[in-house]
């Protein structure tokens, strides 16, 4: 077996978004896990909207997400020499043809075929006038008029369309540039692809690239159709249904490992297995399922992946994604321990900063209306209970403070919601925190006491 090859082919008119990122992952996953390569191709021969700006966001793009090509980047517009060498090849081996036909009569065809309730397609007049090369002419395919075409899709199996149903597309326009179609095939070939997995949205150009590959008396790549994505609402997804560009989940906080994984499991499986690192994915990809049904996209599922991975990270790991942009983290033992205690509580990045933030204020605000809910006569006494006990610890451990609490509680004949809610209140500013035993033990006996001082002097 010749050497596996497969490539992702943008096009550099927009951000890469995320159906284009599960798609060049797709690719790449399955090209790797069957020993090949995978290459990167921009199809930037839509020379008013391609963009250096987007080829250089769709690039860095797969750098964060951690996908490494295995060559320079192809740029289709560099290759439009080849395409129309081979269209030329094709008009010589009588598998295309010139046409010269205006714009006013294809449109009257049109308008009388959508009268009848046809199918639009060219009416093939030119088909055989043999006609020369001329300032208006353009370069046909002769798509063949019997029989049909057939290929058996990794993804939904045997596929299969009449010739009669496909057109004479126009292979270069009269302007002599090649069109999407033929300059794909060509490519195809000069880069040696042997396998082609990308969105089911390609499943008609399938059809008449194999015909061109077949024309041209080539070997026709294996296929593969992944299903669109949805939004929860179940449309197509769109700007609505999130961030569009693949960099916008790394402003967000997104880790690249959690982005990766759960967009690989947007249409593939492995079994039940949720969790999987691109080392293993590279294995195994190969042996999974790609499903013939669209996936759901869900922020929701994506933030989960994100908390997951932040638990598995070693704290220290943490840190060094976290430092360089933060006001308040640092590289030693405290912010390790505080990391530690908060991370279950984020889902992104951008939120450690502000769930961690009491720990490294000088002193917490109380907002009033929690306040005037939780400092009652009673909650202030019980803080008073606390605030003495913390004083006469000796050992500032989280089995120490617990039996303070166990005291308190049994004192004053409380449960623990009577004890937790107004030191949780005083000593972080928040109604909700991680538990209230781990905050005091991170924060220190000395801030501890400041904290609940001060809320016992200004409500008392």
């Amino acid at each position: 077996m010749s050497k596996i090859v497969g490539r992702f082919a943008p096009s550099p008119t927009g951000l890469l978004h995320l159906g284009g990122a599960r798609t060049a992952l797709f690719t790449w996953l399955y090209s790797k896990s069957l020993g090949g390569d995978c290459l990167l191709r921009l199809e930037d021969t839509d020379a008013e909207r391609s963009e250096q700006k987007y080829t250089d966001s769709i690039i860095n793009s797969f750098k964060w997400m951690g996908i490494e090509f295995d060559q320079e980047p192809v740029y289709q517009s560099r290759n439009k020499d080849n395409h129309l060498d081979k269209a030329q090849e094709l008009v010589n081996k009588g598998k295309a043809y010139y046409c010269d036909c205006s714009p006013e009569r294809l449109k009257k065809i049109r308008e009388e075929q959508q009268k009848k309730r046809e199918k639009p397609k060219y009416d093939g007049k030119c088909r055989e006038l043999g006609l020369e090369k001329g300032p208006n002419t353009v370069i046909r395919f002769k798509n063949p008029e019997s029989g049909s075409v057939t290929f058996k899709d990794l993804v939904r199996g045997q596929m299969e369309v009449a010739n009669k149903e496909l057109d004479d597309l126009i292979l270069v326009r009269s302007d002599g540039s090649p069109t999407y179609n033929l300059c794909v095939v060509v490519d195809d070939l000069d880069m040696n692809i042997s396998h082609v997995v990308r969105g089911d949205d390609h499943i008609n150009n399938t059809f008449r690239q194999i015909n061109i590959f077949k024309a041209l008396e080539e070997s026709v790549p294996i296929y593969g159709h992944v299903p669109m994505i949805l939004g929860e609402d179940g449309k197509r997804m769109s700007k609505r249904h999130g961030a569009v560009n693949v960099l916008d989940y790394k402003d967000l906080g997104v880790l690249p490992e959690a982005f990766l994984n759960y967009i690989v499991r947007l249409g593939w499986s492995y079994g039940d297995q949720e969790m999987f690192e691109l080392k293993e994915l590279i294995q195994i990809f190969k042996d999974g399922k790609l499903n013939n049904s669209p996936a759901s996209f869900s922020y929701e599922k994506l933030l989960w992946f994100n908390r997951e991975y932040f638990l598995k990270m070693e704290n220290k790991t943490l840190l060094e994604l976290l430092v360089p942009t933060s006001k308040q983290f640092k590289q030693d033992d405290y912010s390790a321990k505080v990391i530690n205690l908060i991370k279950e509580r984020c889902s992104l990045l951008s939120e450690f900063e502000n769930e961690g933030s009491y720990f490294y204020d000088d002193s917490v605000v109380v907002d009033s209306k929690d306040a005037s809910k939780v400092f009652t006569e009673q909650a202030v006494t019980i803080l008073k209970f606390l605030v003495e006990g913390f004083k006469e610890l000796t050992n500032w451990q989280v089995e120490d403070i617990k039996s303070l609490f166990n005291e308190v509680m049994e004192k004053n004949e409380v449960g623990m919601a009577s004890v937790g809610k107004p030191l949780r209140l005083a000593i972080t500013g928040r109604m909700n925190s991680a538990s209230v035993d781990e905050t005091s033990l991170v924060l220190g006996q000395e801030k501890v006491i400041k904290r609940v001082e001060d809320v016992i002097k200004s409500y008392s």
